[in-house]
């Protein structure tokens, strides 16, 4: 069986490293906010080009930081609204609602996945003050056009970066395209952790100040408590780690955007639409590759058969999960046509280019 993703193989690459990091952190006998923290922090910002970079638990928390912390600071209110691309992943959505924010979801292009700028203005009203924009599968959602509209209504840009590290646009990378940037580390991503992990990155001072508080308990000093805070921070163990990881995450990057210019140029069956290859190869640092197919079920029991396991990213729509029933009316076909469609194929840095030409040669004798 061809992996879809083998998490392991990806570690061991790094293994020397690692264990001779963990072992520092152990002896240290200092496990939260210490020094591999510091050192992961200032090593991502410096990568991303952002003055600030903030370690937190995970993805979502560093989304639903962002916007907290713009409530503290009197720049939104409960009930006011945010955009949305309707096809993310759940998390972008529930770090809105979380805060008693408005997510108003916006469909997507067809053919990059991404929020359709041209849908966006559509969707602004007096209520709205800010727009995630999600780089998903790992392709920058960002264009001049944008920062036109944003500039035109005064609205903040949070980018939703969990899958999209590496990326940039006109040599600025995604986490400092925005006013501020959430960062998923799970152990799946193309940074990934020994566990859970995020970070936000942002140049606004005030704001990095007030995250930081509002994920240590509220507290910039202790037992201060400023904010009605949480509990959300990066320990040293998983700093250590993704500071070891961010150093190969150009070069790793580079293997996925190899294999997807083989499968974009090899791939040839005529019941997949491929996902398409920005003009610039740097927009995209390809955390999946994600084909369309209307007949989506037969061709994954197909390639399981074939011994190549894949994934669907994702099944159901935000607007028509349980936990939204508030939203479960929304017509949305663009995004539901996604939904029905999509289908990951293998993908990362430890793929063999042999095993790449065998899923070429199965997916192109589906009929």
């Amino acid at each position: 069986m061809i992996k879809f993703l083998d998490i392991q193989k990806i570690n061991l690459q790094h293994q020397d490293e690692t264990e001779k990091r963990i072992l520092e952190v152990f002896r240290s006998g200092w496990y939260l906010l210490g020094e591999q923290v510091q050192n992961f922090e200032k090593n991502l910002a410096k990568y991303t080009g952002a003055r600030h970079a903030i370690g937190v638990a995970n993805g979502l928390d560093a989304l639903r930081l962002i916007l907290k912390a713009y409530i503290e600071l009197g720049v939104m209110k409960e009930g006011d609204e945010i955009l949305v691309p309707a096809n993310t992943y759940i998390a972008s959505v529930l770090a809105i609602t979380d805060n008693r924010l408005v997510p108003v979801f916006v469909e997507p292009d067809l053919l990059t996945f991404n929020i359709s700028t041209h849908e966006i203005e559509k969707h602004i009203t007096s209520r709205t003050k800010g727009i995630m924009t999600v780089h998903l599968y790992g392709r920058v959602s960002f264009s001049e056009e944008l920062k036109v509209i944003l500039k035109k209504h005064g609205l903040k840009l949070i980018e939703d970066n969990a899958q999209a590290i590496g990326a940039s646009f006109r040599g600025i990378k995604t986490g400092n395209l925005g006013d501020a940037s959430g960062f998923s580390f799970y152990p799946g991503k193309n940074l990934g952790a020994l566990g859970d992990a995020g970070a936000v990155t942002t140049n606004d001072d005030e704001l990095a100040a007030c995250i930081r508080a509002i994920a240590n308990y509220g507290s910039s000093k202790k037992y201060v408590n400023t904010y009605k805070g949480l509990n959300s921070r990066l320990d040293e163990i998983q700093a250590a780690v993704l500071d070891i990881k961010l150093k190969y995450i150009d070069q790793e990057n580079q293997k996925r955007r190899d294999i997807a210019e083989k499968y974009c140029s090899d791939l040839s069956n005529p019941l997949l639409t491929l996902p398409e290859i920005p003009v610039n190869a740097e927009e995209h640092v390809w955390h999946l590759f994600v084909v369309r197919t209307g007949d989506r079920e037969r061709f994954q029991n197909y390639l399981t058969e074939n011994g190549i396991q894949t994934l669907i990213h994702y099944p159901i729509p935000p607007h028509h999960q349980e936990c939204y029933p508030e939203y479960s009316g929304l017509s949305l076909p663009v995004t539901e046509k996604i939904h029905r469609e999509v289908l990951s194929l293998p993908i990362s840095p430890v793929l063999d280019m042999a095993d790449v030409e065998h899923i070429i040669k199965i997916v192109n004798n589906f009929r």
